[in-house]
């Protein structure tokens, strides 16, 4: 929450397709990330009454040997455990609850994954936007490449992934029973339920601390943003045109080529815009350059970034 408010407006390019799109804010990239995070939280809320079962009901579910009172023992040690019964149950209590909190932990391992990959990408030199935190007087970055700078934490995150989602099909896998019991899933349960747990864990304890301690280069989102002379305002420019009263499959089919002649040109979008005598015809220099300013392009992102830091709060409090 504490960076998607610091950043909600720290203008960068936003990128689909690895291309330059349109102008976003780094909170707003922040705040995406709180929520895929807070859904996965909501999640784990979500099962644990489903997860925290037990039961005692014999050799195959029947309760045959506890007798007239089985539904009192049954009550009384679940009680004394802390925990529901299990509506019904064979011998074992059946293992889809199982599957379900280890998928669920490979979730929010790929939601990791997922921060960490974007992470890597923008610690790309050719776009060096944001950094791992990176010991100058005591890491080496590489051991015959001394001016590198990897992105060591977040490429163990993604490799522990990897682990992590390899983890759901046994725990699938232990969901079928022969008949009312079987070893099949205990025998495999013993490795896969504390690894998943143990994994989850360290990622989560290494992605905090690269969050907390994340380098950004502001002054390197504002030259990113100009890479392509403006052309990355070209919905910007459109849908000025459009308000203007041209037809919008026009508009979009002239803007395209204006915008493909600024790049084979190597020339400022704005100066190929000036320039056509269409978009003369609608737009003065002064709209043209509304039209070209990314602060003016930004929609309701920062608005949007101060309701989820609001919903997510609340959503916290909530859970206490």
């Amino acid at each position: 929450m504490k960076k998607a408010h610091n950043f909600k407006k720290v203008i960068m390019i936003g990128r689909t397709h690895g291309q330059h799109a349109l102008p976003t804010t780094l909170g707003f990239k922040f705040a995406v990330w709180m929520r895929e995070n807070a859904r996965n939280i909501q999640r784990l809320k979500q099962c644990s009454d489903r997860l925290l079962v037990g039961k005692m009901t014999g050799a195959v579910g029947t309760q045959a040997s506890l007798g007239r009172h089985a539904w009192k023992i049954q009550k009384y040690v679940m009680k004394k455990l802390g925990i529901k019964h299990a509506d019904i149950s064979t011998q074992i209590v059946q293992r889809d609850r199982h599957a379900e909190f280890v998928c669920l932990l490979a979730l929010i391992a790929t939601t990791l994954d997922n921060i960490a990959t974007e992470i890597r990408q923008l610690q790309r030199p050719e776009i060096a936007e944001l950094f791992e935190a990176f010991d100058r007087e005591k890491r080496v970055g590489c051991s015959t490449m001394p001016q590198k700078r990897d992105p060591e934490t977040c490429e163990t995150i993604c490799g522990l992934a990897k682990i992590m989602r390899g983890l759901v099909m046994p725990s699938l896998e232990n969901i079928k029973t022969w008949h009312e019991r079987d070893l099949t899933q205990s025998s495999a349960e013993r490795f896969l339920i504390p690894e998943a747990c143990n994994i989850v864990d360290y990622m989560l304890f290494r992605m905090v601390n690269v969050l907390a301690n994340l380098k950004v280069d502001e002054e390197q989102m504002r030259r990113n943003l100009v890479i392509t002379q403006g052309r990355m305002m070209s919905e910007a420019v459109m849908t000025a045109l459009v308000k203007k009263g041209m037809n919008r499959q026009e508009a979009h089919e002239l803007i395209r080529k204006l915008s493909s002649k600024s790049e084979l040109e190597k020339c400022s979008f704005k100066d190929i815009l000036i320039n056509d005598e269409k978009v003369r015809k609608l737009l003065i220099e002064k709209e043209i350059d509304e039209a070209l300013d990314p602060k003016k392009y930004l929609g309701t992102a920062v608005e949007q970034v101060e309701l989820m830091i609001k919903k997510t709060r609340q959503e916290r409090q909530g859970y206490k």
